[in-house]
């Protein structure tokens, strides 16, 4: 990454470009801490190990020599108090414009990418006092880059399915394969991946009716008769690893004109189907699991997009919630929440940037105690 903070908050930073727009929700001339600068000790911060605004106050005041070599700091370091409010009172929906800016202008166009679309629900952020229930982000994760690369919030009284068009309004994508899972498996969505030069591979489940049950007894069919006479590619996978056995088939085809709605799908050109069978500890299982995808007839392409699906919850979701503590986290005042998430994305990008050993947490812990390390994150090119 090419100078996340900048000395002196230089005008060819970055980071502070993507900010720059930013609205500052507080009354002007009552201000003692820029706002960049309150944004980007939160983001070192969390980066090195803070998980609240109290953590965050006494890392700051702790390195505060460290940081006076890229920020002004006129007025020191604020507050827990002074984070809470201003990450309370920042329009969470510019905040986010930010942070896909911020992941454009490093990444320019997202190209030849699986992108994972996935939500995850921010526990801890309910307020039964206020009658305010917990946050659900969608996420959009780059299976292969390693990264998040944008986020949006579901509307109260809403879902997913509502909040994946606008996530996908904000990616800048090209040739990429977006995997959802059955929720957003919608013909709008369908559209709006074409529509961004994408390609995708959407989960059916019973919510798709007539389709998923059409679909389940077709390859039945041909899975009885081994699809005799059925255009068709097939790709399997085998892992071993501490006792785990697990064998996965993928077969795709083409033969999708008896689908009575077929053209309602923009792009849709083949079906898929996913059967996972696990050993482990002398006990089988079997996952089947059904697809529509504007893929041609090419199963490996098809696997390799269905198994990297589950990436956001390995590398995603579940660091969140093991590395950063997500799940336990209660901030929870009007847009802090959500504020707080971005951060976490954000962090969480750049550490994964990273390349050498050792777990994320580790890492945190690691640009906490070793400043070079920490410099390296935050000056890397991605």
């Amino acid at each position: 990454m090419l100078q996340i903070l900048g000395r002196g908050i230089l005008e060819d930073n970055i980071f502070t470009i993507s900010f720059s727009d930013l609205e500052d929700p507080r009354i002007t001339g009552r201000t003692a801490h820029s706002l960049i600068e309150i944004i980007g000790l939160a983001i070192c911060s969390v980066i090195c190990g803070a998980d609240t605004w109290t953590e965050i106050e006494l890392f700051c005041k702790l390195k505060i020599d460290w940081f006076k070599k890229f920020f002004q700091l006129k007025n020191g370091i604020p507050s827990h108090d002074t984070f809470g409010r201003v990450f309370s009172l920042i329009n969470a929906d510019e905040f986010r414009k930010c942070f896909n800016l911020w992941i454009s202008s490093v990444n320019k166009i997202i190209q030849d990418e699986i992108i994972a679309i996935d939500g995850k629900t921010l526990r801890r952020s309910f307020d039964k006092v206020n009658g305010k229930s917990a946050i659900h982000m969608v996420s959009a994760w780059a299976s292969n880059a390693g990264m998040v690369l944008g986020q949006i919030k579901v509307d109260d009284k809403s879902n997913e399915i509502t909040a994946i068009p606008k996530l996908l309004d904000l990616l800048v994508t090209k040739n990429c394969i977006v995997t959802i899972d059955a929720m957003g498996c919608q013909k709008n969505i369908a559209a709006k991946i074409i529509e961004k030069k994408s390609d995708y591979v959407l989960a059916l489940k019973g919510n798709q009716g007539n389709l998923h049950n059409d679909i389940k007894l077709f390859f039945d069919d041909c899975l009885n008769r081994n699809f005799k006479d059925i255009s068709n590619s097939y790709y399997e996978t085998f892992d071993k690893d501490h006792g785990r056995i697990e064998k996965r088939k993928y077969w795709i085809t083409k033969e999708i004109n008896w689908i009575n709605d077929k053209n309602e799908w923009k792009g849709l050109k083949s079906i898929g189907i996913g059967i996972s069978e696990v050993e482990e500890k002398g006990l089988k299982r079997t996952e089947t699991r059904y697809f529509i995808t504007s893929l041609d007839e090419n199963a490996e392409k098809f696997g390799d997009a269905v198994r990297k699906h589950w990436k956001i919850e390995t590398s995603l979701h579940w660091v969140l919630d093991i590395a950063f503590r997500e799940d336990e986290n209660r901030v929870r005042t009007d847009f802090a929440p959500e504020n707080f998430a971005v951060i976490r994305h954000l962090a969480l990008d750049i550490i994964k940037q990273d390349k050498s050993k050792g777990s994320i947490r580790c890492k945190r812990l690691k640009a906490g105690w070793d400043n070079n390390f920490l410099e390296n994150l935050l000056f890397k090119k991605f």
